[in-house]
Parts: C-alpha cells; structure tokens; sequence
C-alpha cells in the first residue's frame, strides 16, 4: 500500500493501458479516479479495482469536450479538498483508425483520421494537464505522466500518430520547465509493444496487412501486459530522486530496470535499446545477437542523432 492516501486520475481507463494503470495504482493504495466514454466498460474496470480490494471513482468523460474535462476536475477538487497527486494523461481513441487504414499513405485517407488520432490523445492530454496543474502547484507536489510511444521519434504506423507522440514528448518537456519549480514532475511514458485488447485481436488476424512487416505483429504477440506501465508509474511516484527525472522520456524497459520490477505475469521486459535486442531486427546481422551480452545498450544521444533533422 505504497500509495495510500494518494489521489489519481488515469483518463481513458476503461480498457487497454488505462485498465492496467487504474488496476496496479489502486492495488498500491491510491484512490483512483477513471474516465471513460462508456459506463458499461468504466464499471467493468471498477468491478476489477474493487474486487483487488482498491478504491475507485468512474467518471465518464469524453476528453475532446471542454465542459466535460472541467466538470471531472471540479468532481476531483470538490470530493478531495483539492488534492491531487497523479494525473495519467491516456485517454485515446485513435487505434481503431490506424488499424483499418494500416498500410495506406496520408493523402489516401480521409484527413479527419487526424482528429480521431489527435482530439481525444493530444488536445484532451493539454486540457486535463492545465486543471491538474492549478491542483499540483497550489499543494505543491504532483506527477503529471503523459502516454506516449516510440513514434514520436520515428515513423510509425502513419504521419498523424508520430505527429501525435512527438507533441506528446515536447508537451511533457516544456511543462516541466514552468512546473519544475512548483514541484510538480512531468514526464513522458513509452510503454513497448502492449497486449491491449483491441491490438491482441489484430494480431490474432491470419492475414498480416499489406506494407505491415511481420515482425510488428511478432513483437505484440511477446508485447508488456497492460498493467506494466502501471507497475512503472507507481515505482516512479515513490522515487526520492523524480525530480531528476521531470522532462525526460521514460521507457517501461529503463524503469523496469531501474526498479527491478518484472512484467504482473513474471516475465523480464524486452530491452528495445540493447544491443542485444537490436541486432536481432536486422536479418543480415541477427546470427551476432547469440554472442553479444544483454547488457550492452545504446546510448540514449545516438537514438537521438539517428532521428536528427539537422
């Protein structure tokens, strides 16, 4: 109950990575507030929350409507006395969309896939974090995660969704400027590869889309649990040492590292950045990743430079 008496909000709680935060928060103590846009799958996560012995508060709410965003925060301040410890930026309604277009260039989709991929992720992500913020900096104290991806780096699935993550990561940055003071961390989460629901049923599919490479499939079928990120965030919120991380992109493999912690179901996380794992994603050069050590990684700066623009 490493948590107890803390105060949390995931958004977009009612499946997927929301679920799996929503699930470990509450099993660390913390009261747990969970949005969604549909009461019958909210409950069902609350059902979950209840039945691990947690405490849980299901609001629906739909994260690209303003009126809907300020009415949660005020439920939250009015049923808290203002306190607010972690706010979980996740809600997203964008994967259905990238699913049914996967394999399709941007000027052969409707552009309004932006606003699926964007509205309710980046735009509702800004908003909850300008009212968590009024919260956390008037107590002093607070976490702000924000959900991200390896897209916001490099190309991935189609230009809207790394348009998307990369707004996400700088988002995370430059709050943590302006909050680092107030003592309100924030950071940015990349989760690997995650057996979500609607992505095992995807990759259940016979037929792998043309312009997919098999190993995309291949990675989520060996994908992180949804309650790894969860099991992340709540080692991160008790760090003594979070402020040293506030800005940065934080990867569930580093922190699973970090923390010693394994996957709920007990396996060890696959470390995207070793040399290991690396090699074994390059057909011609696969055979070296038997002799090199799993702990040799590269550098973050060179996963840097590798995406530079300049």
């Amino acid at each position: 109950m490493s948590l107890s008496g803390y105060v949390c909000l995931v958004t977009g709680a009612s499946r997927g990575i929301g679920r799996g935060i929503a699930l470990q928060l509450s099993e660390a103590g913390a009261t747990v507030y969970i949005t969604g846009r549909q009461e019958k799958t909210l409950k069902e996560t609350a059902a979950q929350v209840k039945e691990r012995g947690g405490k849980c508060v299901p609001v629906i709410c739909d994260s690209t409507k303003d009126e809907d965003i300020e009415g949660l925060f005020e439920q939250i301040k009015r049923e808290q006395n203002g306190r607010l410890d972690i706010l979980v930026n996740n809600a997203y309604a964008g994967v259905q969309a990238i699913f049914e277009n996967m394999g399709k260039k941007f000027w052969e989709i409707d552009p309004s896939i932006w606003d699926s991929i964007n509205n309710t992720g980046l735009r509702g992500h800004y908003f909850c974090s300008v009212y968590a913020s009024r919260m956390m900096v008037a107590q002093g104290q607070g976490l702000i995660v924000t959900i991200s991806s390896m897209g916001g780096l490099r190309y991935l699935f189609n230009v809207p969704y790394g348009v998307g993550k990369a707004a996400c990561d700088r988002l995370a940055a430059d709050m943590a400027v302006e909050l680092k003071r107030r003592g309100v961390a924030s950071v940015s989460l990349w989760p690997g590869a995650v057996q979500t629901e609607l992505v095992s049923q995807f990759v259940q599919e016979k037929d792998t889309p043309v312009g997919i490479d098999p190993k995309f499939k291949e990675a989520f079928v060996n994908g992180e649990t949804t309650e790894l990120s969860g099991k992340c965030i709540v080692n991160l919120a008790k760090d003594k040492n979070l402020m040293s991380l506030t800005g940065k992109v934080l990867m569930t493999c580093d922190l699973a590292r970090r923390y010693g912690i394994r996957d709920v179901d007990g396996r060890s996380i696959t470390d995207y950045t070793s040399l290991k794992f690396l090699l074994t994603q390059v057909p011609y050069l696969s055979w070296l990743s038997v002799v090199v050590p799993s702990f040799l990684r590269v550098p973050r700066f060179m996963l840097t430079l590798a995406s530079s623009r300049f």
